[in-house]
């Protein structure tokens, strides 16, 4: 039996100015439904859903609910009292005991605050709303959202001001939920976990599609083959991604929904997004061998020599062509560490470190793309800003572009590109700040949060850009789709003053946080009832420092090895695309190829065992 509608679309337009957002749509909302809305930015994903919650009224057609549902709403905005507390808001007028029993509230405040007693807020549960961030009142509003049992959940863009674990944790509590559920957003990792259809807003129109984010890239992909040529499929944007979610872990979803057989077929000829060795060589003729030695740094909070320690005795080397994923805790100290390695740079090795030193190769050519939206002069034209910094630019391996295609590349249409910069939406003034940095032509790129206020369209089309630039890249984000896209090794500051290689990505940095947590949550009542005894003033049993030391450097050694081993793996792929006819080659390689995956595998080992040892220490 079909379950029922709780909300119906019925011939619905809205039309803003001369603009038709959405032209006689009709859809429905059933129970059970998880329904995740993508799209371009201004093509109406939000309007859509403000429609279906009955925040707007529509100009044509209608939009009905079932009698008694209730409806959980977050909208880019809040309606928090500014003058009320963040425990008036959240749990009302319950009582300490009564909301510290009940498990979903145990759970919302711990998934999206870390803890009972909100650590981030001075006043924990008593602190005022008012002088707090966008970021915190939106966690606010969604914590109160979640603790409710609404019938129907509509969220627009839930994960922006969540880290990587908080959006992970926001996942699972959905997936976990009877609710309906319709999401906005641009994270499509959570997008594949969360959903199990897809509505697609474009030109004033919705395409709706089964399943979640993977499939709905094969739908758009099959589609694409059907009514393109047989080179045109070949440069399809949408082909190349799905290769990539195909050729990692299966669809990057915990139920994969794809007819594998056709999309085995549909990528068949498609080449891996990067080839790496080609372009590791041309990194290297572009950088030379030194990109940035880090040799015993020490970084504070704010660069000062009083601020707080966030990273203490690191020696590091980036080298050229890496590409590294930046993972942490808020305020552990990513932001801060490319900060300092950019002064190191800027300066020509003058500006260093509290402590250490930062060695910058002679020949680095730095893009800072920092959380910051750098103003330009509200009169310049879009593209009389880009033609600013330069007229073409050389992408590498032969390619080279305007800079009007390359602003077309990032969305800017031929008559968008006459826009002034002033009438821009902030995401398309960060698009045009990231292509600005692009057009400088830099060897070494720093991207902090760069999709923030990006669609998904343009994340692709950045994606594909990436995947042949070559150069250095380091990639903080909490768009755990991105980093796995775009980067080959994740790093992550874990709030000890250290930074780790994790060979198994993020996956394995979700899991030490989760283990960190469960320490910190049994360390807290045995230290409150040792206190005050002889036992509690002794020191925890570990490493020495002399083996602390040891261990330190094992671990940088392994990497090196690992990095080493990534490269070979790289170059015997491109040997055995060369020789594929020739089968006795192949079977050579492929023998090479097994015995470096052994050693890299003995050597995560090694490398896991020596970090717990640490942090255990």
């Amino acid at each position: 039996m079909a379950a029922a509608n709780l909300v119906n679309l019925e011939a619905v337009d809205k039309v803003y100015g001369t603009r038709a957002l959405l032209d006689g749509i009709s859809l429905g909302v059933a129970e059970g439904d998880r329904i995740g809305v993508v799209g371009r930015n201004g093509d109406g994903k939000t309007t859509l859903v403000r429609l279906l919650a009955k925040l707007e009224e529509p100009d044509a057609g209608r939009v009905t609910h079932t009698g008694g549902l209730t409806l959980g709403v977050l909208t880019q905005g809040d309606t928090l009292d500014p003058a009320a507390t963040v425990r008036h808001e959240v749990v009302g007028d319950m009582a300490d005991h009564e909301w510290a029993g009940d498990a979903r509230v145990r759970d919302v405040l711990t998934g999206l605050f870390g803890d009972l007693d909100l650590p981030g807020f001075e006043q924990g549960l008593d602190t005022v709303i008012g002088p707090l961030s966008g970021g915190e009142r939106r966690r606010i509003a969604l914590a109160k959202l979640l603790i409710g049992t609404p019938g129907l959940i509509v969220l627009d863009e839930p994960t922006n001001h969540l880290d990587v674990e908080g959006i992970a944790w926001l996942a699972e509590h959905l997936r976990t939920r009877r609710a309906a559920l319709v999401v906005v957003t641009h994270d499509r990792w959570f997008l594949d976990q969360v959903c199990t259809r897809m509505w697609d807003v474009q030109r004033g129109a919705v395409h709706e599609y089964d399943g979640g984010y993977s499939d709905y890239v094969f739908a758009r992909a099959e589609r694409a083959r059907i009514a393109a040529t047989e080179e045109a499929k070949r440069q399809n944007l949408v082909r190349k991604e799905l290769a990539w979610l195909r050729r990692g872990a299966p669809a990057r979803t915990s139920k994969p929904r794809f007819r594998i057989e056709a999309a085995n077929a549909l990528i068949a000829d498609v080449p891996p997004p990067r080839d790496s060795a080609e372009l590791m060589k041309f990194a290297n003729s572009r950088l030379g061998k030194t990109v940035f030695d880090l040799e015993d740094v020490t970084v504070r909070a704010g660069g000062g020599a009083d601020g707080r320690v966030l990273l203490k005795g690191l020696t590091w080397q980036l080298g050229p062509g890496d590409r590294v994923g930046l993972l942490g805790v808020n305020g552990a100290g990513k932001t801060s560490l490319l900060r300092t390695l950019a002064d190191a740079a800027r300066s020509g090795g003058e500006r260093q470190p509290a402590a250490g030193r930062i060695v910058a190769g002679r020949t680095v050519r730095l893009a800072y793309l920092s959380q910051e939206v750098t103003e330009l002069d509200p009169q310049w034209r879009l593209l009389e800003s880009v033609e600013r910094v330069r007229q073409r630019v050389d992408l590498g391996k032969g390619r080279e572009m305007t800079a009007s295609q390359l602003c077309e590349q990032f969305g800017f249409g031929r008559e968008k590109q006459w826009t002034p910069v002033g009438d821009l939406s902030g995401g398309e003034r960060r698009r045009l700040q990231l292509l600005r940095l692009l057009m400088d032509e830099p060897n070494v790129l720093f991207l902090d949060e760069p999709t923030n206020d990006l669609d998904i369209e343009t994340l692709t089309q950045l994606e594909d850009l990436l995947d042949g630039w070559p150069g250095t890249l380091v990639v903080i984000s909490h768009d755990r789709y991105f980093i796995e896209r775009t980067t080959d090794t994740v790093h992550a500051l874990l709030g000890d003053g250290a930074l780790r290689m994790l060979p198994g990505g993020i996956e394995e940095y979700l899991n030490r946080r989760a283990r960190i947590r469960e320490a910190q949550a049994q360390a807290q009542p045995q230290s409150a009832g040792q206190a005050g005894t002889p036992q509690a003033a002794a020191p925890a049993a570990g490493l020495s420092a002399a083996d602390a030391r040891a261990a330190k450097k094992e671990l940088q050694r392994i990497e090196r090895q690992l990095d080493r081993i990534g490269g070979k793996e790289g170059e015997l792929h491109a040997a055995i695309a060369e020789h594929a006819t020739d089968f006795a080659r192949v079977a050579e390689l492929d023998g090479q190829l097994r015995a470096l995956a052994a050693e890299r595998e003995e050597l995560e080992l090694r490398w896991l065992e020596l970090a717990e040892a640490a942090e255990a220490g």
